[in-house]
């Protein structure tokens, strides 16, 4: 019998080890279920050049030391490349959640299959609704966005799960899809904030908690903080968002700018496609 294994992550910012993705093969805008959507509904994605970006993202992946688990596309699932939406890893295992729309619940399903085949033990919510993508984890913090992905349900039950972590519930409008199209956390101490998306309360409370870098209202739209970060300061980031490229490096960060302007027609980014499985200090 093959040993369990656990998933590992304690924040945002620590060396990614492994890493679960899927390849677009199966991606297209079929029915709009956000804004970004609606925007290229009519261009579509171009399904050829998605996979070209995606290959080109998991060898860049690959060269710096981590190891790209793939899940294989189901052809009924065009959203299934965003593999962040499916759960998140927190220092005692993998959480699986419970998609918002029905369109996407059977990734869900394909998810739950490929952890059982790989021996890798999980939790799985089925109070409620939990995105990923709104659920960042900063050592003993944990952010969760309150949205329309993810529910009350699902935010007390993690609060139960996670009893030494302070839960800071951050409400925004659903027309920003995930906590992390507004927020993500680069480091120790300084992090990418869109604040026209939540109350000046909450900015105020993050910019005392980071230094912050603030996206742009363009940037913002071309998911300027859905960036993705592997350690050692290192940030894999669009070529496109010029302004939070600067200010990365400004603040002492590594930007390893990755062409995905395909891939963010349907309204994720970097972050978004890759479902950290390990990620600590080496």
């Amino acid at each position: 019998m093959s040993q369990k294994r656990h998933a590992k992550a304690h924040n945002e910012y620590d060396t990614l080890h492994e890493v679960l993705m899927c390849p677009p093969h199966e991606m297209r805008i079929k029915k709009p279920i956000n804004e970004v959507q609606k925007s290229y509904e009519d261009e579509n994605i171009d399904q050829e050049k998605a996979v070209q970006e995606h290959q080109f993202l998991t060898e860049m992946l690959q060269r710096h030391g981590v190891d790209v688990r793939l899940i294989s596309p189901h052809p009924k699932l065009p959203e299934q490349v965003f593999t962040r939406d499916l759960g998140f890893a927190a220092e005692n295992g993998m959480i699986v959640g419970r998609m918002k729309t029905d369109i996407r619940q059977p990734e869900i399903e394909e998810c739950q299959k490929w952890l059982d085949e790989n021996h890798i033990v999980y939790e799985s919510i089925s109070d409620g609704t939990l995105e990923g993508g709104d659920v960042l984890i900063d050592n003993d913090v944990m952010y969760i966005g309150d949205s329309s992905r993810t529910s009350e349900k699902a935010i007390k039950r993690l609060k139960k799960l996670y009893p030494e972590k302070t839960i800071m519930t951050i409400p925004f409008d659903e027309q920003y899809l995930h906590l992390d199209c507004i927020f993500n956390i680069l480091s120790e101490g300084t992090a990418l904030l869109y604040p026209d998306a939540l109350a000046d309360d909450l900015v105020r409370d993050i910019c005392m908690r980071y230094r912050t870098i603030t996206v742009t209202k363009e940037e913002q739209f071309t998911l300027g903080t859905n960036v993705l970060s592997i350690g050692e300061r290192k940030v894999i980031s669009l070529p496109e968002n010029k302004q939070v490229n600067h200010d990365m490096r400004e603040m002492g960060f590594e930007v390893i700018e990755v062409p995905f302007s395909e891939i963010i027609k349907s309204g994720g980014s970097f972050r978004c496609v890759t479902m950290p499985l390990r990620k600590y200090k080496s």
